[in-house]
């Protein structure tokens, strides 16, 4: 069991004036609630501190030892207090921010060097993942904030929308056999793991949409490079294509699409100090309607 500050205070006012009487009045509590407090601290270290006799009280080996460390002890406890209350002011400190990489490189330069530059004691630690693997580190407190998309409600989440986003089917616009509908050789590159991948797919099934071979990566940027080498069609989120559009083009009506939502989530039992929700305001503010 750990010694509780108050006890350590009350310990060092009886060694200081080595009197149980005259530490209780100065320190204002009755005699019988400082024996109290001096019997924690004996259970809690396990060795006798004080001994008592007609003339007060004086320190026993193990005493003297507290005694030389425990005003060092209040101390630390102090000045940690007071920077755990500057930080729940002042934006300061590490935040870590879940989000998965193709999100991190449209996202992250529009707020992180502003913060940066305006905030010197904020550090950030970012976290690579599917967002559904994000939303659930959130939930379980292993992450501050998330960059997701399509979060999952939950009760215990606060779910900010930032925007929309359209996952499609995309291709070169220089054409090859590979990226020819009509051809026998097409090739479908894309990310299976995905919900949006994998919901999309269920639907192409349905229409009888076929190709001769598929791809799968991990990484939707290596995928809109392919798509760009006239490598195969690609499933792309529009925001991963990006300044790239002008070189693609999006399949055709008969291609199923997902609406995406990306949305910056938290735990609202966690984000509750000024600094957490200034933060949470600004990358709102930042990301809105980029």
């Amino acid at each position: 069991m750990l010694p509780n500050a108050a006890d350590l205070s009350f310990f060092l006012e009886v060694a200081n004036t080595g009197n149980m009487s005259r530490a209780a009045e100065r320190l204002g509590v009755t005699q019988p609630a400082l024996s109290q407090s001096m019997k924690r601290l004996e259970i809690a270290f396990d060795q006798q501190l004080l001994l008592r006799g007609k003339g007060g009280v004086t320190l026993t080996k193990s005493g003297e030892k507290l005694f030389t460390g425990a005003r060092a002890l209040l101390d630390d406890w102090e000045s940690l207090k007071e920077e755990s209350a500057k930080d729940a002011e002042n934006l300061r400190g590490r935040y870590s921010l879940g989000l998965h990489s193709s999100v991190a490189l449209y996202t992250v330069k529009h707020f992180v060097p502003q913060l940066l530059n305006q905030y010197p004691g904020l550090e950030f630690k970012f976290v690579h993942d599917l967002s559904r693997k994000l939303t659930e580190d959130i939930i379980s407190f292993k992450l501050d904030f998330g960059l997701v998309i399509n979060p999952v409600s939950h009760p215990d989440l606060v779910i900010r929308e930032l925007f929309k986003d359209e996952v499609s089917f995309w291709k070169s616009k220089k054409k090859t056999s590979a990226n020819d509908m009509n051809s026998d050789e097409k090739v479908l590159i894309v990310e299976p793991d995905l919900s949006q991948s994998q919901d999309l797919l269920a639907k192409l099934a349905k229409k009888k949409i076929t190709f001769k071979r598929i791809i799968t990566s991990s990484n939707l940027e290596v995928i809109k490079e392919l798509v760009l080498s006239g490598a195969g069609v690609g499933i792309l989120p529009g925001r991963v294509v990006g300044d790239e559009a002008k070189k693609m083009e999006v399949l055709g009506s008969q291609f199923p699409k997902f609406s995406d939502r990306l949305c910056l989530i938290y735990r609202a039992d966690i984000q509750k100090s000024t600094a957490s929700r200034q933060l949470t305001a600004l990358i709102q503010e930042a990301l809105r309607d980029i």
